[in-house]
């Protein structure tokens, strides 16, 4: 079995940060959410990887290189525009030829990983098998109704009147009988072609699709708050390890991972906390629940459950939290207002002053 992930697309909830990077590139725990599924898919066994890609593909071939790190054979597949979860498998019908494979969203974060799918999808061939979770707001996500037998009927893609509650996660396994459908269906209303309409086709022409229920946990990395979520969760299974430089007027408490080369002085951290390498943290309060990416500054500030993502620099802030900074990115305090006002007025103005 193949798999293919998803690496593509717009991530308009997460701007501004992917008007200059890959959503899938975010990181969690200081590692980028791709590389969670990538270490997923090698778990369960599956070797060769497709990855499709969008605008900032470069990006994520330099990271990601050619799979050896993860024990994978990857190829790239560039998708020029994000035209739907259905035209991405289009364009991968090269790479996939007539293997069965799993479809995998890269911005999706599953602690369990996907090996006891990829099991079940051998023990019981269908032509589609979709991982299903039961949600509170099921309208939000595309919605399948399924049999006592496990059998899928239908699916619906947000629908206003949801006939269950258990929505895609977005882990799929395929047979070929899939590239039919792909090239059968038609954009929808948003002009995008539609996986859960390429499924429908399939169960329409007789074809068998099963679900799989999960309970388990499962997390969408596509906002701020989902991120912020997820490192949350990540954190709490780290274990500390000091690589770094920790000075005699430092205090970690709990759970902290202070990578080489990164520096903590005059500070308390408060685990689970991660700082990556060449990190400088000096006079600060940081943690719980806090990621510092590679090469920050952390100076005269106090920051908590929070990611700062490589390069960001906080100096003389009181408080920060629930806050995702981005690369390079410099919070410093506002200039203080100044005590007296000088002008020089023209004839006939009219000037408003708030103090």
């Amino acid at each position: 079995m193949k798999a293919l992930v998803l690496a593509g697309g717009t991530g308009s909830r997460l701007r501004p940060f992917t008007h200059t990077g890959a959503k899938q590139l975010l990181p969690i725990a200081n590692k980028p959410v791709l590389f969670y599924a990538l270490e997923s898919l090698a778990a369960a066994g599956i070797r060769e990887v497709g990855i499709v890609v969008g605008e900032y593909g470069r990006e994520i071939r330099e990271l990601t290189g050619d799979g050896q790190a993860f024990g994978l054979r990857i190829a790239y597949l560039r998708q020029h525009r994000p035209l739907g979860l259905a035209h991405a498998v289009r364009i991968a019908r090269d790479f996939l030829g007539d293997d069965d494979f799993l479809l995998y969203l890269g911005d999706n974060y599953l602690p369990q990983g996907v090996t006891d799918f990829v099991r079940r999808t051998g023990a019981d061939p269908a032509a589609a098998r979709l991982l299903l979770t039961p949600v509170a707001d099921p309208s939000a996500f595309g919605v399948a109704e399924v049999d006592a037998e496990g059998n899928v009927l239908r699916l619906e893609e947000k629908p206003d009147s949801p006939r269950s509650a258990l929505a895609l996660i977005g882990v799929y396994a395929f047979s070929p009988a899939v590239h039919e459908a792909v090239r059968a269906i038609t954009p929808s209303a948003r002009g995008e072609l539609e996986l859960t309409h390429a499924v429908q086709w399939m169960i329409e022409h007789g074809l068998r699709v099963r679900a799989d229920t999960t309970t388990r946990p499962w997390r969408d990395t596509g906002s701020v708050d989902d991120l912020l979520d997820v490192n949350h969760h990540v954190l709490d299974g780290v274990e500390g390890l000091v690589e770094g430089k920790v000075d005699a007027h430092s205090t970690l408490v709990g759970r902290v991972r202070v990578a080489e080369g990164a520096i903590v002085r005059g500070s308390r951290v408060v685990g689970p906390v991660v700082i990556g390498a060449g990190a400088v943290v000096s006079n600060s309060s940081v943690g719980p629940y806090t990621s510092i990416g590679e090469d920050c500054r952390v100076e005269d500030s106090a920051i908590e459950h929070s990611v700062l993502l490589r390069g960001a620099q906080v100096e003389g802030v009181s408080r920060i939290e629930s806050s995702l900074i981005g690369r390079g990115a410099v919070v410093r305090p506002a200039p203080r207002l100044p005590r007296a006002h000088q002008l020089v007025i023209g004839d006939y103005s009219k000037v408003y002053l708030t103090s």
